[in-house]
């Protein structure tokens, strides 16, 4: 009997994220339609909870690589343990989600395990007995399906793509697997923002993109960097958004201007940035030209704040435009967000 393995890591607090749910609810599908057996393999410094945060997930076998070793994102470990995993479910098609922890390290297993890989992954199906994959390239503007015979298929399904896995939780007793974690690094602290600071939030409801326009003269003839700056966090903090960036806007740090010391490259949306998946988006001070809005291609809804009624996002590209100043609509939002 074929297995599809579902294939994870624990987060910080030993649970089991929305991205690898999202696997999950891939792999008991993709499980159900070849008549196949699931299994699920997870890695961390104590699996037990997530184990059994998925216990009627409808997995026949749990396979679990518990460590300190293993609680920190790190190649050679991480590799060790989905490799061990794998060979301990001897899988046909392994999923796991397209997390930035299993893109470094699956590569590198697939090869070890004489198998095939293929990322970024937007869908999975089963189609006349046979596994398919979808995904772009070229910057989301070609979509390709895949076959392929090799076995084991390796495959990372990017995040947002379909509803999480939901189940009940339970009680399971996870079998051990042992896996090397010989390296030459050693983790000694983690250093990041505070949740307030943190501009970049993938599971937001809404995407606020700020355009260059905050940097320009204003109608007064004056430069406001520093109020728009305060605008933008304000409603960050406020709405839980996340924020994103035109190129214009990101670039401006090398050209000597007035810029956003919130805004970086990690922020630019776009053909040459990235392609986020937020039920809504909000444009403030950007034109919406086509190489920046080809990166809202999976935003579902689209708002626009534009004192230019005929620029790109009047032409199809947003559901909704507002001719109106971004300082003084903000202004506005921001104070109806503080009485709430």
């Amino acid at each position: 009997m074929r297995t599809v393995l579902f294939l994870a890591h624990t987060e910080a607090d030993g649970t089991l994220g929305k991205a690898s749910l999202e696997a999950l609810a891939a792999a008991h599908d993709v499980a159900d339609a070849l008549g196949a057996s699931l299994t699920a393999g997870l890695c961390g410094a104590d699996v037990s909870a997530a184990a059994n945060q998925i216990a009627t997930c409808g997995a026949t076998r749990f396979l679990a690589v518990n460590g300190e070793e293993f609680a920190q994102a790190r190649y050679a470990s991480d590799a060790a343990a989905a490799e061990a995993v794998c060979r301990a479910a001897n899988a046909d098609i392994v999923l796991a989600p397209a997390t930035s922890r299993w893109a470094r390290a699956l590569a590198g297993v697939a090869w070890r395990l004489g198998g095939r890989v293929d990322t970024h992954a937007t869908a999975v199906t089963v189609e006349n007995g046979a596994v398919r994959v979808t995904r772009w390239y070229y910057r989301q503007r070609m979509e390709a399906v895949i076959e392929r015979a090799a076995r084991p298929w390796i495959i990372l399904l990017e995040p947002g793509c379909r509803a999480p896995w939901s189940g009940a939780p339970g009680v399971v007793q996870a079998e051990g697997v042992a896996a090397g974690a010989e390296s030459r690094t050693t983790v000694t602290g983690i250093q990041a923002p505070s949740t307030g600071e943190q501009t970049i939030r993938p599971e937001a409801d809404l995407l606020f993109v700020a355009g260059a326009g905050w940097t320009k003269k204003q109608a007064d003839g004056a430069v406001h960097a520093a109020e728009a700056e305060t605008l933008i966090l304000d409603f960050l903090r406020a709405a839980r958004a996340s924020l994103g960036g035109s190129k214009s806007l990101v670039d401006l740090s090398g050209e000597g201007q007035a810029v956003l010391g919130c805004m970086t490259h990690l922020n630019q949306i776009g053909q040459t940035g990235s392609t986020p998946r937020h039920p809504k988006g909000l444009s403030t001070c950007c034109h919406g030209e086509e190489p920046h809005a080809v990166g809202w291609r999976f935003i579902n809804e689209r708002r626009a704040i534009n004192l230019d009624p005929n620029c790109g996002w009047a032409r199809g590209k947003a559901d909704v435009l507002y001719v109106a100043d971004a300082f003084e609509v903000m202004r506005q939002v921001n104070a109806l967000l503080a009485q709430k």
